[in-house]
């Protein structure tokens, strides 16, 4: 019960890394409230988080929704003692692609700015609604959901390594900035995780992503629930402005 009577919010937290991670927390005694674009599942999955968990219906890119949930949780709860901005997308593709000497295809802007949009201006969303509730307070957590990609690139993945670097440094600005308000603030960069959208890729992919890393399988979404745990326990108390890999060993590209 390390996180008992904790208030603790996740970001995207109907599916994959969220969910686990809002079950995770709940089952250390935490008051867990999720948030999701997904309202069904949303609704259906808060039943799993225990008496008093609770479920809003959250666009983390509109600054209006954002700051609407964070005043209805303290509203409710009184306080807000961890948050983990883990709601992202993907849409991949090349910078370019080209075939005979012609340019058949590239990332498109729109793509391009709707993983920017949630992957990155979410978090800064979220952690700027929050912090000042955790000032006042005397304290909190802030968890950011980067990745592997985020520090190796990948290849056909700009948009998204761009978010999951730029989180990396948000992470970092914010440990320095909110430091002397006793606000702790990390970073978690899973490799591949066996979540529902990377789970219906092809079976030659998967195999692929086991192949390349060390320890010979897929992540389970809970192996990033239990880092998530660890950073905003007591245990790490001293810890901050850290990125922890969560990977398997893998390094991309090898």
């Amino acid at each position: 019960m390390r996180m008992k009577d904790k208030v603790v919010l996740v970001t995207g937290g109907a599916a994959g890394i969220g969910r686990a991670t809002a079950l995770r927390f709940a089952e250390e005694g935490a008051q867990v409230v999720i948030c999701d674009v997904n309202e069904a599942v949303g609704q259906e999955v808060v039943k799993q988080f225990g008496e008093g968990a609770a479920f809003y219906k959250v666009n983390v890119t509109s600054r209006e929704d954002v700051q609407k949930w964070i005043n209805a949780v303290l509203a409710k709860f009184g306080r807000i003692d961890v948050i983990v901005n883990n709601a992202g997308v993907l849409r991949d593709g090349q910078l370019v692609k080209v075939k005979e000497g012609q340019l058949v295809r590239q990332l498109s802007e729109p793509d391009f700015d709707l993983v920017i949009s949630i992957n990155l201006k979410g978090v800064f969303n979220c952690a700027q609604a929050v912090a000042p509730v955790m000032i006042k307070q005397g304290g909190g957590v802030i968890l950011n959901a980067s990745s592997i990609v985020g520090l190796d690139g990948n290849f056909g993945q700009t948009n998204y390594v761009a978010t999951k670097f730029g989180v990396i440094g948000m992470t970092k600005v914010w440990a320095r900035e909110l430091g002397k308000y006793n606000i702790r603030v990390n970073a978690v960069a899973p490799g591949f995780i066996s979540t529902e959208m990377v789970t219906a890729m092809p079976e030659k992919i998967l195999d692929g992503m086991k192949s390349h890393t060390p320890l010979g399988r897929l992540g389970d979404p809970r192996d990033i629930a239990n880092a998530y745990l660890f950073l905003a326990s007591d245990e790490a108390s001293f810890i901050t402005g850290e990125v922890l890999r969560v990977d398997g060993g893998i390094v991309v590209g090898t």
